[in-house]
């Protein structure tokens, strides 16, 4: 277990710095920098102002200079400044962390919530009504874009409430925080949801028809104890996997629902720092996307033997 620990660092370090040299290649590679959108913006180019801005950005240097600096700040908690407001990164990144980290958390509470239960009846009742109406919903959460359903969910507020539930201030109690990611929090979940409900569904199916629940059901034990408690353990490998890919997703994946609900997050964060090529943001904010995919995955992998025995991770 110990070096397969080892390894599974040393291989999160190396895809982690395999996903830096991509994103750092990939930035330097689209065409103009910030000093070319401010010049653009004012209509005129200036060569030696344009030359200034670039040094002091240091934009002039050679590429891989520029990598080892960004790599080397970063080991040491440096991560720059930003571009575009002059502040160091660290202090527009760490207030929006937070913010979507709540809105993530709440989504993927919401979707496990729903979805497995509902995936683990519609299995059970397999072929009745309850299961028919149950795989529609399922079919409806997956077709329904996230945006689209923010903004029905919008509209309805002002139509029947006369309000808008959007982030207006930084909540002051659990319950205000509660009450105000609640609603973006179920409009991106519910896609969630439906995806685990079907998968639910599927790996309950699978594992219901294996022989020792055959085995079981002919030794007397009760339906209730095969469905929860032998067959519900099995089913869950895949449903965590699914999970942790969400959880991952719903961290740099809520663009439109934060544009959509006024919510300063990471991912809207991302998105003006790309369009006004701020290196060091875009940079940081992709990184740290990438630290906690790489980090779930780990996770996950460490969940797997703790839900089935038979896995073992050999020294």
């Amino acid at each position: 277990m110990g070096s397969y620990l080892v390894r599974r660092f040393l291989l999160m370090l190396l895809t982690l710095f395999g996903i830096s040299v991509i994103i750092f290649g990939l930035l330097r590679l689209t065409p103009g920098n910030i000093a070319d959108i401010l010049f653009d913006a004012g209509g005129f180019v200036d060569q030696a102002d344009k030359a200034r801005i670039e040094a002091e950005l240091g934009l002039d240097q050679p590429v891989v200079v520029q990598y080892t600096k960004w790599i080397g700040g970063l080991m040491v908690g440096d991560l720059g400044y930003s571009y575009q407001t002059e502040r160091p990164a660290i202090q527009e990144i760490a207030p929006r962390i937070p913010i979507t980290a709540r809105l993530a958390g709440i989504a993927l509470f919401f979707s496990v919530i729903l979805g497995v239960p509902l995936g683990v009846i519609s299995a059970v009742k397999q072929n009745t009504r309850l299961d028919y109406v149950l795989r529609v919903v399922s079919l409806s959460g997956l077709s329904m874009p996230s945006f689209w359903l923010g903004l029905l969910i919008l509209m309805f507020f002002v139509t029947y409430f006369g309000t808008i539930p959007i982030y207006s201030d930084a909540p002051t109690s659990f319950w205000r925080a509660l009450e105000m990611y609640s609603v973006p929090a179920a409009a991106v979940g519910f896609r969630s949801s439906a995806l685990l409900m079907r998968l639910t569904r599927s790996s309950m199916l699978e594992v219901l028809r294996q022989d020792y629940i055959r085995t079981a059901r002919s030794k007397g034990a009760s339906e209730t104890k095969i469905n929860y408690y032998h067959a519900l353990k099995n089913a869950m490998l895949p449903v965590v996997t699914v999970i942790g890919i969400e959880a991952a997703f719903l961290l740099g994946g809520l663009i439109v629902t934060e544009t959509v609900f006024n919510i300063p997050g990471v991912a809207r964060f991302l998105v003006e720092a790309i369009r006004w090529r701020d290196y060091p943001m875009v940079q940081n904010l992709v990184m740290f996307i990438a630290i906690v995919v790489v980090t779930i995955n780990f996770i996950i992998d460490m969940l797997y033997a703790a839900l089935d025995p038979r896995i073992k991770y050999a020294d």
